[in-house]
């Protein structure tokens, strides 16, 4: 099946490249046309798209500048990640920007070869409107599917197959469902070392006065608390209002807390603020949130990494035990994440949990874009 999709997919390749190169069809030249002209030295840039939750997920299956540096260099991921930003931003721009994209676009790099050694079957870079992240759930969810249907995976077994993917903040494993044919749903994965940072930190924010943060690590730092703090509601509240507050506690928590990675301070940074409806105790009822990260991005799923590092801050309080499993509701969609902590680490000195996330990825579509040299616009804008 694996070969018969990667037969499928280099026909479908070639009959784009005729078909970009003008050749005709049957019935005269250019009838058989069906990708836009672009300049010969233009950007052609195929891609996957798929969601999670209602995340977006727009997949680039092949990046060869990132192949070859990570085979060339011998890089790490991050440093694989930093060369990346530094040679080719201009890809993730013409992806995640208008008008190829919006401002809740996001993005994955697949990088095989050298940069997916060590037992991985894929190593992916995270993309989204304002640069890179170091880890994404909702997209490794997806990458799981991704993998087994795209031939990445040599001898996918029933009823599910183990996915082995390196992601900058280290090594994850997807858990896929698999029939013989393709890949379904639920998808699982099992979270780097995940930790509480810390907990009822009191922060002064700026237009809302003081209120108290926990802290917490799911491959990504988040700042975590109830909407209420802040005179809202995550349930009935207006985005933009839930916007504007979690944008102002990231600003402030970044200005009077300094976050430390016990493997990489190139990890030490903070994504983004999660704001609640502040059941952090054990419940059989879903608890909802709203995750906005980067530039006010907001997250329409629940968002695979803040489940991981809010699990582990209600495993550190005590609220939870082991392999009690928790439901978690985006505030946006409405859309459904499980989590629970499955068994304790360690992550340098601190004491972590590695963290299970449970949710639904489907396909939605393929893609060929194009980039026009003359385009005053060709790499993208992001408006506000």
């Amino acid at each position: 099946m694996a070969m018969a999709m990667a037969m499928a997919a280099a026909a479908a390749a070639a009959a784009m490249a005729a078909a970009a190169e003008g050749s005709d069809a049957s019935t005269g030249a250019g009838a058989g046309r069906w990708l836009p002209p672009h300049s010969p030295s233009g950007l052609v840039l195929q891609t996957v798209e798929m969601h999670t939750g209602g995340e977006p997920l727009r997949i680039i299956p092949h990046l060869e500048a990132a192949e070859e540096a990570a085979a060339v260099g011998g890089l790490s991921l991050l440093s694989l990640r930093r060369q990346v930003a530094a040679t080719q931003d201009h890809v993730r721009r013409a992806l995640m920007h208008e008008p190829r994209g919006h401002g809740g676009m996001y993005g994955a790099v697949v990088v095989r070869g050298a940069a997916a050694a060590a037992g991985a079957h894929l190593a992916a870079l995270f993309l989204h409107g304002a640069g890179y992240s170091a880890m994404c759930g909702h997209a490794v969810m997806a990458l799981g599917r991704f993998a087994l249907d795209y031939g990445l995976v040599a001898a996918p077994s029933c009823p599910e197959t183990a996915v082995h993917l390196r992601c900058p903040c280290g090594p994850v494993t997807a858990f896929v469902p698999w029939d013989g044919h393709r890949s379904g749903n639920p998808v699982r994965f099992h979270s780097v070392p995940a930790f509480a940072v810390t907990t009822d930190l009191a922060i002064d924010v700026p237009g809302y006065g003081k209120v108290v943060v926990d802290i917490g690590y799911g491959g990504t730092f988040y700042a975590f608390l109830s909407a209420e703090q802040l005179g809202l509601d995550v349930c009935s509240s207006k985005t933009r209002d839930l916007v504007n507050a979690a944008s102002a506690v990231t600003e402030a928590v970044k200005k009077q807390f300094k976050l430390h990675h016990p493997e990489s301070e190139d990890l030490a940074f903070l994504y983004g603020t999660i704001l609640t409806d502040g059941k952090d105790v054990f419940s059989e009822e879903p608890t909802t949130n709203i995750c906005v990260f980067a530039d006010e991005q907001v997250d329409r799923s629940p968002t695979g990494s803040g489940v991981t590092a809010r699990i582990a801050l209600q495993y550190h309080k005590g609220l939870i035990q082991l392999n009690q499993t928790r439901t978690f509701r985006s505030s946006t969609t409405g859309s459904l994440f499980t989590g629970k902590a499955v068994k304790e680490a360690k992550l340098g000195d601190c004491n972590a949990v590695v963290v299970e996330v449970s949710g639904e990825a489907f396909y939605i579509g393929t893609t060929t874009f194009t980039v026009e040299e003359e385009d005053p616009l060709k790499y993208g804008f992001f408006f506000k």
